[in-house]
């Protein structure tokens, strides 16, 4: 097994910067596709009200954009406000390293913070995504061995990620998004009281 194979990211880069527009903005996404099988990028959470064709779900919305071509996205943020995630929608290419966070800043947030933080989750695994589906179905799980993904902190590995420094009196949100393919994050601060105010977008009432 190669400790080194071909990832997927955007304009030479990896991770993927994430993107910030601010409600009611209309982001335009130009994709071109540079791999050898088509490809789509959704916009995972967003409703794309009379516009599914820009939702991006390959073999579903729309077929794919074919090896060396272009297909630009038109996705209308009006209406919604939130922590979202855009990514590959028709292989492999989500765990392959096409993701990236999609924040869209509500104008007037409905809880007042000092800082804003994003805490984007990933699982990385041992191999390409398309060997390793094929090798999980060519032979029983357990003659694998151990093969659990390196978990990634705003793409980078979580035991090498800068600490988070807090300062007392000050409130601080942490958008936390979790990118991964096929593995669930459980997401602890010890010594400090967490309240959720958003979900999927949608606004809540503070809860611990």
């Amino acid at each position: 097994m190669s400790d080194i194979w071909k990832a997927v990211g955007v304009n030479g880069t990896l991770p993927i910067a994430p993107i910030y527009v601010d409600e009611g903005d209309i982001l335009e996404l130009n994709v071109y596709n540079s791999l050898d099988k088509p490809i789509s990028v959704h916009s995972h959470g967003l409703f794309f009200k009379n516009a599914t064709y820009y939702d991006g779900a390959g073999m579903v919305t729309e077929c794919g954009i074919p090896p060396n071509e272009s297909f630009t996205y038109i996705i209308d943020t009006g209406g919604q406000t939130g922590t979202f995630w855009i990514h590959g929608h028709h292989h492999s290419e989500l765990s392959d390293g096409l993701r990236a966070p999609f924040i869209i800043r509500e104008k007037v947030p409905a809880v007042q913070y000092d800082e804003d933080i994003l805490i984007a989750l990933e699982d990385w695994q041992r191999m390409r995504a398309d060997d390793l589906t094929n090798l999980q179905q060519s032979v029983p799980l357990a003659s694998l061995g151990p093969n659990n993904p390196t978990a990634l902190i705003n793409g980078i590995n979580g035991n090498t990620t800068q600490p988070i420094h807090f300062v007392p009196g000050r409130r601080y949100r942490l958008r936390v998004v979790s990118m991964s393919g096929t593995y669930w994050f459980k997401v602890r601060l010890p010594g400090h009281t967490l309240e959720i105010i958003e979900g999927d977008g949608t606004d809540t009432e503070p809860a611990v």
